[in-house]
C-alpha cells in the first residue's frame, strides 16, 4: 500500500457536513461484473491531479482512487480482520465461482456484526466523499454520497454476453461457469446496495451511464472530464 494511504488510514475520520459547499468533489463508479473500473479510476485520478496542479489561481489537490482500501479503513475502525469484512461485503473475486461467498444471499438475515461492518463501511465512504478529491469504486458509494452537491456518479454496464466473454479472457472458466459467475456477482452487489439504499436503484441514481462494449476507457474518461468541467466541479 502506498505511503499516503497508510497515513490517511491512520487519521481520524473527517466530520465535515455533507451540506457544506466545501464537501467533495467526489466521483463514484458503479459497475456490472466484467466491466473494468480500476483502469478508469486510476487514470481519472491522475488526470484530475494534473489538472489541479496546472490550473492557475486554485489550490492544488491530489486526487486519489479507492476500492479495497475502504475495506482496510473499516477494518481499522472496527479492529477486526480484513477477511471478516470481505466475507460480509462480497469483494469481486478473482477466483472460481464455487469460492464466491454467499454472505448477501436472499435468505441472509443480517446479524449485529454484519450490520456493524456495513455501518462502518458507510461512514468511511461518506467521510471520503465529504473530504473530496476521491474516485470511489463500488461499495454503494453513489447512494452514500447522493446528498453531496459536488459529485459525479458513474455507472459502467454492458450486455451480458460481452461481460461473460471478458471474464473468460481472464480466467479458465467455461462459458457456463463464467456466466454463472457474472450473474452471481451482479446479484450479490445488487443485494448489498439495496440493503444500504433501502430500495432498488434506477437510472436516475446515476449522472452518467456508459456501455463498455461501445465506449473505450479513454472515451469514457474524456466524457467524464468534460462533464465535470461543465458542472464546475474542477
Amino acid at each position: 500500500m502506498e505511503d499516503f494511504l497508510i497515513d490517511f488510514l491512520e487519521q481520524p475520520l473527517n466530520k465535515t457536513d455533507a451540506s457544506s459547499d466545501d464537501a467533495g468533489p467526489v466521483i463514484t463508479i458503479s459497475r456490472e461484473c466484467g466491466c473494468s473500473s480500476q483502469r478508469i479510476a486510476v487514470k481519472l485520478a491522475k488526470i484530475l491531479s494534473g489538472y489541479s496542479y496546472q490550473h492557475v489561481g486554485s489550490r492544488n489537490f491530489e486526487w486519489k482512487w479507492v476500492n479495497k482500501e475502504v475495506i482496510e479503513k473499516a477494518a481499522l475502525a472496527l479492529n477486526i480482520s480484513h477477511e471478516k469484512i470481505k466475507g460480509v461485503l462480497q469483494q469481486e473475486a478473482k477466483q472460481s465461482l464455487h469460492k464466491v461467498t454467499t454472505a448477501f444471499s436472499s435468505e441472509k438475515i443480517y446479524d449485529a456484526d454484519d450490520q456493524q461492518v456495513l455501518d462502518t463501511l458507510t461512514e468511511v465512504i461518506r467521510n471520503l466523499a465529504i473530504q473530496g478529491h476521491f474516485v470511489i469504486v463500488g461499495r454503494a458509494a453513489n447512494i452514500i454520497a447522493e446528498d453531496i452537491k459536488a459529485k459525479m456518479r458513474i455507472k459502467l454496464q454492458a450486455p451480458l454476453l460481452w461481460r461473460v466473454n471478458r471474464i473468460r479472457e481472464n480466467s479458465n472458466m467455461s462459458f457456463t461457469e463464467a456466466q454463472d459467475y457474472v450473474l452471481e456477482v451482479d446479484r450479490q452487489r445488487e443485494l448489498m446496495v439495496q440493503h444500504i439504499a433501502g430500495r432498488r436503484l434506477a437510472n436516475h441514481d446515476f449522472d452518467l451511464i456508459f456501455n463498455c462494449s461501445t465506449f473505450t476507457d479513454d472515451q469514457i474518461i474524456d466524457t467524464v472530464l468534460n462533464t465535470i468541467k461543465c458542472r464546475k466541479m474542477i
